[in-house]
């Protein structure tokens, strides 16, 4: 049997779900009049001035319940005192409540609401309440646009519903159907979006702005805009089309040793789309899978993640206050997703210093960039103890890893010594070899690509009397030309003294003789001339292993690695040979 409310009296929590106009129209219940007090007609215009989604959307209600009231022949009143301005700005939701309350109460009426607290001090109060919470439905009309392949649908009025589907780095965008939107169906949509946040334990309204929403709907990230912040109602929705883990990644094991043992300041970095947030939960659940206390600082909180992991969401909150409770709970890691403004580059710079163990997504077209939104956000020095290591992503998988370490020195293509300073080395995490340094200009900072610079001829000429001249003290002799007027000389350790000579004079009368100046360092294992792969073929017999380089490698000394792994240095013959005994140990 159908129930029936002689005066029915709703609140804003069903005012802003549709719950009165769907039972009526459904014949859940009838009425014989819906009261609404003007104190929450006036809370809502303030709300749709401010541009508020549930503003509007309770406005739609009574909208729906004024052609019903006609249709279906019950009364719609509005009674109660209309709060003047500066009650009404002064005035918090629980009075707002309050008034309704005490207007059922002298209407006789039955208050309708979907709080709990609401019923209970109705109840308590002796007023008639009717407590309905919104039906769960199995499937919101948003979740028919996806598939299995869609990462993410864009629905806005007057335009044919789109998705992008595929991967990153590997989708299309296709259109959905040849029907348009109404703005009538977009904002009946995001209606149903904003009650599962009330009804939906994994649905958060994350971020609530005049003009704009985000809601992160279990895995769906949400972004509503509405005029005038945008030029029509739009709906984009975004979800991860595939689950990894670190495994899935294939990372070297030097990575993965990093991760594991020595990585506190990680960057995870790379264009939208490209998969940076995937990787983020790989790497939190990967950590949480070791049995260590993870955390995630999220807007929104977006991360698919064990209930092991605490979600903090830093647009309910302040940077301050996410500052504290991480100290104070101390967790061995935490994932910041995303950065995006100089607030949050500061919060994890603090978080850094303070010795918390982080990895922070950032947007970069490509690895350098990441770091670069660093600069001028906190001193250049402090940058290598608050980025450790940069793991740059793209479709989906792990393009690039750099890392960062200070050191003292003569910026490339400087030659003077007295133009020494701290300098920021970016290398290639997996060779070691500089890509870029940054350092100080005057007031500005620099960030000057080295890697991959060609050797002048000329250069390479001016080396080779070097070479022999050094061959006098040491067999095995490297030479970078830094300039026209400077060259640095790599020799064994045990040599330099003996390079040097007393006070340094054997140095000042080998720089006379050579007419420019040198720089002696010792030799490391693995140091190459190029720096890069030489193409041989190798031949064994008589006692010996012959490996030919050709004849443009004569007289030079090579570096000779095996899986990785540097093995010897070898002079190679006028032939083109390198030849190696079979009796040697190595």
């Amino acid at each position: 049997m159908t129930e029936h409310f002689e005066r029915l009296v709703p609140d804003a929590s069903v005012l802003f779900e549709g719950m009165v106009s769907k039972g009526l129209h459904n014949k859940e219940f009838t009425a014989g009049s819906v009261i609404i007090h003007e104190a929450l007609v006036s809370e809502l215009e303030v709300l749709a001035e401010e541009n508020k989604s549930l503003g509007f959307l309770a406005l739609d209600e009574i909208e729906r319940l004024h052609g019903l009231s006609k249709e279906l022949g019950f009364r719609l009143e509005f009674l109660g005192i209309r709060p003047r301005a500066y009650e009404l700005r002064n005035a918090s939701p629980r009075e707002i409540d309050a008034k309704i309350r005490d207007l059922a109460f002298e209407q006789d009426g039955t208050l309708f609401t979907s709080s709990h607290m609401q019923a209970r001090i109705s109840t308590a109060k002796g007023i008639s309440v009717k407590l309905i919470h919104p039906k769960d439905e199995s499937k919101l009309q948003l979740e028919s646009f996806f598939d299995d392949s869609t990462m993410s649908v864009h629905l806005r009025e007057n335009v044919v519903p789109a998705a992008k589907k595929g991967r990153p780095g590997n989708w299309e965008f296709v259109q959905l159907g040849d029907k348009q939107l109404t703005r009538d169906e977009i904002q009946e949509i995001s209606r149903e979006i904003l009650e599962s946040t009330g009804t939906r334990s994994d649905s958060f309204l994350e971020i609530e702005r005049p003009g704009s929403t985000i809601v992160q709907m279990g895995k769906y990230r949400i972004v509503m805009t509405r005029p005038p912040f945008a030029d029509g109602w739009e709906i984009t929705a975004v979800r991860p089309v595939k689950h990894m883990s670190i495994g899935d990644y294939r990372l070297s094991e030097k990575l993965h040793q990093r991760i594991i043992e020595h990585a506190e300041g990680i960057l995870i970095a790379g264009s939208p789309g490209m998969g940076k947030s995937t990787f983020a939960q790989a790497l939190a659940e990967y950590y949480a899978g070791m049995g260590k206390i993870v955390k995630t600082i999220e807007a929104p909180r977006d991360l698919v993640l064990p209930d092991t992991v605490t979600q903090y969401a830093i647009s309910q909150g302040t940077p301050a206050e996410v500052h504290d409770v991480l100290l104070l709970s101390r967790p061995d890691h935490t994932v910041f997703d995303e950065m995006r403004n100089t607030a949050d580059f500061q919060l994890f710079s603090d978080l850094r210093l303070a010795g918390i163990g982080l990895a922070g997504v950032v947007h970069a077209t490509n690895p350098i960039d990441a770091i670069q939104r660093f600069v001028g956000r906190i001193e250049l020095g402090v940058i290598p103890q608050v980025i450790d290591t940069v793991i740059f992503i793209k479709n989906g998988e792990v393009s690039k890893v750099l890392s960062l370490n200070m050191v003292v020195k003569v910026p490339a293509g400087m030659t003077e010594a007295d133009l020494a300073r701290p300098v920021v080395v970016v290398s290639d995490f997996e060779t070691r070899k500089p890509e870029y340094e940054m350092y100080s200009y005057g007031e500005e900072t620099v960030v000057v690509p080295v890697a991959g610079q060609q050797q002048n001829p000329t250069h390479a000429l001016a080396s080779k009397p070097i070479i022999e001249l050094f061959r006098n003290y040491a067999d095995d002799v490297r030479v970078e030309m830094a300039s026209d007027h400077k060259a640095v000389v790599y020799v064994p350790e045990s040599a330099i003294s003996r390079i040097i000579g007393k006070g340094g004079q054997n140095i000042d009368k080998l720089e006379k003789e050579l007419g420019i100046g040198l720089d002696i360092k010792p030799l490391t294992p693995g140091k190459t001339d190029a720096g890069k792969d030489i193409a041989f073929h190798a031949k064994i017999g008589n006692g010996k292993i012959q490996l030919a380089v050709g004849h443009e490698y004569a007289d030079a000394n090579l570096a000779i690695y095996v899986g990785g792994d540097y093995l010897l240095s070898a002079k190679v013959s006028k032939g083109g040979i390198i030849k190696i005994t079979l009796h040697n140990k190595i």
